[in-house]
């Protein structure tokens, strides 16, 4: 699959181990053939062609990992692979960020670092779904959503209102890049780079 991304012309990969096949139960397990960790995904991906990696982190920690400093013993491997760029898991928490970048930079991790931001398409399902992935929801953000309609006008003001003051606030921090995780519905992800500024210029497909 790398061989054939690389004769097609990608030169840039994001390197995650990804979620358990739907119905799968119990810790994850490789294939024979396959990676274990994706830090051994990197590695292989560099040891093939000069591509350009970013891997995954967790301002919150990993779900799985045994604690925090396990976890950054998880993303100094991938770094050490040869990771480019550090992309964050989605946080509500802007101050865990900012602690998350103080870690890294704690631990010598130079690396890149760009946080994840989620517009929120629906809260319910983003709440549940954060309870799955271990993204804590704050209480300031669940009363700013309380008896707001999902997919009502409002509830798209409100979303796109609270990433974009998130986004504000990180650059103000220093931060150069984020990375907003659209989930294939770019109309919310426009209206914030709307609101920071941006012009988008969109492709519309009949």
């Amino acid at each position: 699959v790398a061989e054939d991304y690389w004769q097609a012309g990608i030169r840039h990969v994001v390197a995650l181990r990804g979620d358990l096949p739907k119905g799968s139960e119990g810790p994850y397990a490789p294939r024979a053939d396959g990676y274990g960790y994706a830090s051994d995904l990197v590695a292989g991906l560099k040891a093939r062609h000069d591509f350009e990696v970013s891997v995954g982190c967790y301002p919150e920690t990993h779900p799985e990992a045994a604690s925090a400093d396990a976890d950054l013993d998880s993303v100094a491997r991938k770094v050490d692979a040869g990771a480019d760029w550090l992309i964050s898991q989605y946080c509500f928490d802007t101050d865990q960020i900012l602690r998350f970048r103080d870690r890294l930079a704690a631990r010598g991790i130079a690396t890149p670092f760009v946080p994840g931001i989620m517009p929120i398409h629906n809260f319910t399902q983003i709440r549940r779904f954060s309870e799955r992935c271990g993204a804590g929801v704050p209480a300031w953000l669940v009363k700013l959503f309380d008896g707001v309609e999902p997919g009502s006008d409002l509830h798209k003001m409100v979303a796109a209102t609270v990433a974009s003051e998130q986004c504000r606030r990180l650059v103000a921090e220093g931060f150069g890049q984020l990375h907003l995780y659209a989930l294939n519905r770019a109309e919310l992800s426009v209206a914030v780079f709307r609101l920071l500024g941006g012009r988008p210029a969109l492709s519309l497909a009949a």
